[in-house]
């Protein structure tokens, strides 16, 4: 977990304002708040639109509507939500949700970024009238949720927007049906996003299982992303919005999957990757070194030697028994 210490204090949320009041809390927290469609207490279901750049962590728990399941598509800003003990970390391009029915959700949206999403907030009498009959092919947390039982309180990993998932939140802003059928297509958008998030694909997947699952796939492709730009690696607060993730927790992720650290892994990786074009003769010392970002000759000698034993000039003049072990780019099969 993100080192607490560090943190900016929180923006504090409205002094007496209800859980579900909305447009207070996002004034207060100088947010643009804009309501797309809908409406939470007539309709059962809402979309909101959310800008805003805090110049402290927000907590925006007090945002979240009782009795109810809130769809997130981020595009800006990094954040997580706590429920129950577990954690979801998202970034820019990510989408998840979180349901809470007497239960109690932790959430911030870091300092100094700018936010941008789209919520789409559902209620219970709402999902229950239309997703019961489906009960046995949803999610295990909306079943819950479905069920009425109370406290329930959770949420889903954070995925990769797709392009169906950015055509669905461009097509909220421009209906396509005169003004008097807007109501009803907006009801059809809401009933879609259920559609696409809220329904599990065969057996259901623990929720330890999937969280290891999306662990590992993150890393897997942040080292993609390394191993395309070993010249000029991105950022760490780039790579985590690569792969859909914040840096905090790709970052610790990264270390629990490989062993090392992000810039350990990148250093053995620039030097294999060097030693490699020095064996098959394709590169020069100096065109090696340049080629995986080293701009010093002499760091990256002393960067070689502790790795292999030997300067670059000398590699692979040695006996296999000397080489350092190969780096292992990707997990056994």
């Amino acid at each position: 977990m993100v080192n607490t210490a560090t943190r900016p204090a929180l923006v504090p949320a409205a002094a007496g304002t209800p859980p579900g009041y909305e447009p207070p809390f996002w004034q207060r927290a100088g947010a643009v708040w804009r309501q797309l469609a809908g409406s939470f207490s007539r309709d059962g279901f809402s979309f909101e639109w959310h800008e805003l750049q805090p110049p402290a962590n927000l907590n925006w728990a007090n945002s979240f509507h009782p009795a109810s399941v809130e769809i997130c598509l981020n595009l800006q800003g990094f954040g997580w939500v706590v429920a129950d003990g577990a954690r979801m970390d998202f970034g820019p391009d990510t989408a998840a949700f979180f349901a809470t029915n007497g239960g109690h959700l932790q959430a911030q949206r870091l300092a100094g970024q700018h936010h941008q999403f789209l919520s789409v907030e559902f209620s219970l009498p709402f999902l229950q009238h239309r997703l019961t009959f489906h009960a046995a092919h949803l999610d295990p947390l909306i079943r819950r949720f479905l069920a009425g039982v109370s406290p329930v309180v959770g949420l889903s990993g954070a995925t990769p927007l797709t392009h169906r998932h950015r055509d669905l939140l461009q097509s909220l802003l421009h209906p396509p049906v005169l003004a008097s059928a807007q109501r009803l297509w907006y009801e059809s958008k809401a009933l879609e996003f259920a559609a696409e998030f809220f329904f599990s694909a065969g057996e259901t997947e623990p929720l330890c299982t999937r969280a290891q699952r999306l662990a590992a796939e993150r890393v897997a492709r942040a080292k993609a992303v390394l191993l395309e730009n070993l010249a000029e690696p991105p950022s760490l607060e780039e790579l985590g919005r690569r792969v859909a993730c914040s840096h905090f927790y790709l970052s610790r992720t990264f270390t629990r999957e490989t062993g090392l650290t992000i810039s350990q892994w990148l250093r053995r990786a620039r030097l294999e990757r060097a030693a490699e074009l020095l064996r098959t003769r394709k590169c020069n010392v100096t065109e090696a070194a340049l080629e995986v970002g080293y701009s010093s000759l002499s760091h990256f000698s002393q960067a070689f030697h502790e790795m292999f034993g030997c300067c670059p000039g000398l590699y692979p003049l040695r006996t296999p028994s000397q080489q350092t072990p190969p780096l292992k780019l990707v997990p056994d099969a």
